[in-house]
């Protein structure tokens, strides 16, 4: 029943074949035996219960929930069952989700029979990461206890996750779906990023989500797609840049396998270039830090949030409040992004950088207005880190090195969508980028579709229950 995509599920409510009510008492059960993955910080389950029961009645409509974000309001007015919020970095920062309030996030993949053969038994230290920031939500999806996560994606905060977690992610074109209600990091690059096990459970969710939001003036319109899709239409780039240092040879191996196969099928596979690609990684960092530094400054501990004793003044209050209140990463941020703003350098950093931003936009669209329909690239250097070996510091700076996949289409505000390609030899997914142009979301989900269907990844659940592993931990 858990196993079952968004669609299969809705035609089980519709034949009688299982009720909201049942399928989310499973679920909660399911997140009780799962808690070690501490993918979820809170559980709504008394609030889960009685939404399921209002989908079994059909009051939906009458429900009147707080003030909440856009798209989690269109999810509920659609009869989502919100089931609690998920665990992630502090504030967004971080590559791992190990530097969140609430502890690190532990991939299910950890505790499946493929990755436990590999490591022969060995003891719970053994576990892997589940990427970040949205670490959580990957973990809750990946692990059967929800069939559709959200998250926010600045510079592939889901799609790193997804790729761990060997799930699909969506980051839609910069607009497309609202930003009201999302808690902002860079406000620039920031989107509602979602999760799920499917590329047709994507299109689903991106169908109730898009559109034009009077809360947000920076909505747009989706585009209309032709009906027709057929792959011997496509033609799909390979950017060189994307060959980087420390890409693992596993990683190099799915990714030709996938351009063979689109070949294989009819459609006209080519090397693209991205010049700017090198100078991307350097211009996001710039630009984050920048705005964190600007978003930061409204915990004061004044109005809301963490309050510091210390009062000899007010500039100490400050000071005090955001040392104890912010990790080591929110702060080396702040502190990055100010000094890129002083008036001595302005102009040397944060005007480069938003120049260079112009660059990588302009590249993205040479390639596409030359009859390029989507990119194929990589999304993380390999399959997940294990802790213990990501939290060494070396390893954690290198870690950092994996946005340089995914930011670039922050930076230029398209559409991307990580899927599943395999498992590693270790037993652990490795995830592939598709990218597309501005709007063209749903048609990027069309390919991943039809990619997904010929790939042939193995559900978490075809790899034994991992749950009682979980919860004896």
């Amino acid at each position: 029943m858990l196993g079952l995509t968004i669609r299969e599920a809705s035609l089980a409510f519709r034949e009688g074949r299982m009720s909201p009510t049942e399928l989310c008492r499973k679920t909660l059960d399911r997140i009780k035996r799962t808690r070690r993955l501490n993918a979820f910080i809170s559980v709504a389950e008394d609030t889960a219960l009685k939404q399921a029961e209002e989908a079994e009645t059909r009051l939906l409509q009458d429900f009147a929930p707080p003030y909440t974000a856009t798209v989690v309001q269109r999810l509920l007015d659609q009869g989502a069952v919100l089931l609690g919020k998920t665990n992630m970095d502090e504030f967004a920062m971080g590559s791992g989700s190990t530097d969140g309030a609430s502890g690190p996030v532990r991939n299910p993949w950890s505790y499946c029979a493929p990755y436990r053969a590999h490591t022969e038994g060995a003891d719970d230290p053994d576990w892997v990461i589940s990427g970040g920031s949205s670490g959580g939500s990957a973990a809750a999806v990946a692990s059967l206890t929800s069939y559709l996560a959200l998250g926010s994606d600045t510079g592939g905060s889901t799609r790193i996750p997804a790729a761990l977690c060997g799930l699909v992610a969506l980051k839609p074109t910069y607009g497309l779906l609202s930003r009201h209600g999302l808690i902002p990091l860079v406000n620039s690059m920031d989107v509602p990023g979602v999760l799920t096990r499917s590329a047709a459970d994507a299109a689903i969710v991106l169908e109730i989500l898009q559109g034009p939001d009077v809360r947000d003036s920076t909505t747009v319109s989706a585009a209309s797609l032709p009906e027709h899709f057929d792959v011997r239409d496509l033609c799909v780039g390979v950017p060189k840049e994307y060959r980087t240092l420390h890409l693992s040879e596993e990683t190099v191996v799915q990714w030709r396998r996938v351009a063979d196969l689109f070949e294989r099928a009819g459609a006209r596979v080519e090397q693209v270039s991205l010049p700017h690609t090198a100078y991307s990684i350097v211009c996001y960092h710039v630009l984050c830090c920048a705005e964190v530094a600007s978003n930061m400054a409204r915990y004061d501990g004044v109005e809301y949030g963490h309050r510091s004793a210390v009062d000899s003044s007010t500039e100490a209050m400050y000071a005090s409040t955001r040392h104890e209140g912010f990790s080591d990463v929110v702060r080396g941020r702040i502190l990055s992004g100010n000094y890129f703003l002083l008036k001595q350098n302005y102009q040397r950093y944060f005007i480069k950088a938003q120049k260079v931003r112009r660059l990588i936009s302009n590249d993205f669209g040479r390639v596409f207005g030359s009859g390029v329909d989507v990119l194929l690239t990589p999304v993380t250097l390999s399959d997940a880190a294990r802790y213990s070996d990501f939290t060494r510091e070396d390893n954690r700076t290198r870690s950092t090195q994996e946005d340089v996949f995914t930011q670039p289409a922050n930076l230029a505000g398209i559409p991307a969508v990580s899927l599943p390609a395999a498992l590693s030899r270790r037993g652990l997914p490795i995830g592939l980028q598709l990218i597309g142009p501005a709007l063209q979301d749903q048609q990027l989900l069309r390919v991943a579709q039809w990619l997904e269907q010929r790939l042939g990844f193995p559900s978490i659940s075809d790899c034994g229950d991992f749950s009682e592993d979980v919860s004896s931990c």
